[in-house]
């Protein structure tokens, strides 16, 4: 027996879940595109290592102060004039950055990107929360999620392709085919709205100005605050005071805006609350893992950035393989033992990579990183449907925004307290190290005698002790950073009770 027939999405509304999809894929992989070319980008603009890491930070602060306000701009733009100007502009800025000759055309560049292309995640899920009818809306989500995940894993191995076989511009020329294909299928895909210049007038200014502040400077500080020594630097306490006074006017704008910018108050919902945490969680460990991994192989096992990317793109294998089965997933087992099953896995992926040794190289991460991709399918997708299911369709915009922002926001807290853990813990395992050496020992004196012979002298030997010392408490550190993932995901568990069932009683999609 079927259920009561149930409206179809036709060609035009599944053009849009694609055009959809791909801007959502194209957003995350720039991402991280750049993340193995960086040196050599550095090197063409003339650029420092320090300077450098603003091409990357300043794609991700642009595209997490974007993501909250686009159910605003889609409001008064209408979605397809929305789409369409962010497309054409985020071609016009992938151009810019392909032909930059200096750091500050780069930077212009990349925050145009981030900008433009963090408007296309939260739409993404909007449009399959309007233009899906709730039976169709998990083969959808199965789309986003598994661009979600797969666009940042694959990010470093494209870039690394592109910059080792042709050049480094061509990570960026690689969207401009991309984006014309995106706009004819928003052109077909989306019906045309009139714009409301009456939500510009009606805008919430106050909360606008405060979101850009709060989000802007929070991702700032946590970006730069270790190389900036944290609150020994004026600029770090003045970006913390900016963030504050932000937060401050985000949330007189909730109470005295008609209609506020994005609507803080579904946070309070007890499952979408639960959601954004749990994706907060799931963003640190995809981000994290994806920054971390490259750096131990990098640094330990003497990798290029190729095969670095060829390792950590082993965690989307699983994406692929289970992306057709989700939608029977969504539809059959129940969210709270499936997220539970998802963060299960990513802690026990993360467990496994602590017993890494100086020995350790790519191939000795299969496990880890197939498991890691299986926990983040079971987790992300699900919490991504949850999002959508959690709220009214009148509110979906305003909870992708939110949603999608605290998944990048996760990013930054990952890369800021792995940076902050690797300095303390680098520096407290080579002290360690060095204490169990003892300076008049038998066994050293041998050992650096044997050394020195072969090397060609004690100064030889003394560097040569030096940097075993560096390369093992180096390779400790990268325990430790592991252990409190690890430990970290599992302490989101318990919030897998607060979690509602997904609808059940949504008819079945009929063939």
């Amino acid at each position: 027996m079927t259920a009561l027939a149930e409206p179809r999405a036709d060609a035009a509304a599944w053009l849009a879940v694609a055009a959809g999809t791909l801007g959502a894929l194209m957003a995350t992989l720039d991402i991280s595109i750049v993340n193995s070319s960086l040196p050599t980008i550095q090197g063409e603009i003339g650029a420092s290592g320090t300077e450098g890491t603003w091409i990357a930070t300043g794609y991700l602060v642009a595209e997490i102060i974007i993501i909250p306000l686009c159910g605003w701009l889609e409001r008064m733009l209408g979605l397809r004039t929305f789409l369409l100007l962010v497309a054409a502009l985020f071609t016009a800025f992938s151009v810019l950055c392909g032909l930059s000759t200096s750091l500050g055309m780069m930077v212009i560049g990349r925050v145009g990107q981030g900008i433009t292309g963090g408007a296309m995640i939260p739409t993404a899920q909007t449009i399959i929360a309007t233009r899906l009818p709730r039976s169709q809306q998990p083969v959808g989500t199965a789309m986003f999620g598994a661009t979600a995940i797969l666009g940042p894993v694959i990010g470093p191995v494209i870039g690394g392709w592109l910059t080792e076989n042709l050049s480094w511009h061509y990570a960026f020329f690689l969207n401009v085919p991309i984006c014309l294909a995106l706009m004819a299928l928003l052109w077909i895909g989306l019906p045309h709205r009139k714009p409301r210049a009456d939500q510009l007038a009606e805008a919430d200014w106050l909360g606008i100005a405060g979101l850009a502040a709060f989000l802007g400077g929070l991702t700032v500080v946590l970006e730069e605050g270790e190389r900036e020594q944290w609150f020994e630097s004026n600029h770090i306490v003045w970006l913390t005071i900016l963030s504050l006074a932000g937060l401050l006017a985000l949330l007189v704008g909730q109470s005295t805006a008609k209609r506020p910018v994005i609507r803080l108050r579904i946070l309070l919902d007890r499952q979408f609350g639960s959601v954004v945490v749990m994706g907060t969680m799931v963003g640190m460990v995809i981000y994290g893992t994806s920054y971390v991994i490259p750096q131990f192989l990098a640094y330990i096992a003497d990798y290029n950035s190729q095969q670095s990317g060829a390792v950590v793109v082993m965690s989307g294998i699983p994406s692929l393989l289970l992306m057709p089965f989700v939608p029977l997933l969504i539809r059959y087992v129940d969210i709270r033992p499936a997220v539970a099953f998802g963060l299960v896995l990513l802690g026990a992926s993360a467990y496994m990579d602590t017993t890494l040794t100086a020995q350790t190289t790519g191939p000795e991460f299969l496990y880890s990183q197939l498991i890691r991709g299986v926990g983040t399918i079971f987790a992300m997708l699900y919490l991504n449907q949850a999002a959508i299911q959690s709220v009214t369709p009148d509110y979906a915009s305003d909870a992708a925004g939110l949603f999608n922002a605290a998944r990048n926001l996760g990013g930054s807290l990952a890369l800021a307290g792995i940076a902050a853990v690797q300095d303390q813990r680098m520096w407290l395992h080579s002290r360690r190290l060095e204490e169990t050496l003892n300076a008049n020992g038998a066994g050293l004196h041998d050992y650096l005698a044997a050394q020195a012979q072969s090397m060609g002298g004690m100064p030889q030997a003394l560097r040569a002790l030096s940097g075993t010392i560096q390369v093992e408490a180096l390779t400790m550190t990268y325990i430790d950073l592991f252990w409190i993932l690890s430990v970290s995901v599992i302490c989101t568990l318990p919030l897998v009770l607060f979690l509602r069932p997904l609808d059940k009683h949504a008819p079945l999609a009929t063939h």
